[in-house]
């Protein structure tokens, strides 16, 4: 069995995936904005208030109300910014 390399393959592909540069989607900003609602820890506030009965404070209640208010317009944008995890963007 003789085996050969076809040109235009596997490997002309990858140079080619290089050298477009990737185009910033919604989903990148979503895992950005669930990022940011990890950082806060809200899950575990969330879990506490339907186990417990405790409710959400009102701060970290307001701030994540805030990244989902930031991350669905920013995912709405046709031309989403290529620096969307500044800091400029999303509320502290």
């Amino acid at each position: 069995m003789n085996l050969r390399v076809i040109q235009g393959g596997l490997l002309d592909q990858q140079l080619l995936d290089a050298a477009t540069p990737l185009r910033t989607s919604p989903f990148d900003v979503r895992r950005e904005a669930d990022r940011r609602l990890n950082a806060l820890d809200y899950d575990r506030y969330l879990t506490r208030e339907r186990a417990v009965g405790i409710a959400v404070p009102r701060e970290i209640r307001y701030l994540a109300m805030q990244i989902d208010f930031v991350a669905r317009t920013l995912s709405s944008l046709a031309d989403i910014p290529e620096d969307f995890r500044s800091d400029r963007y999303w509320p502290a």
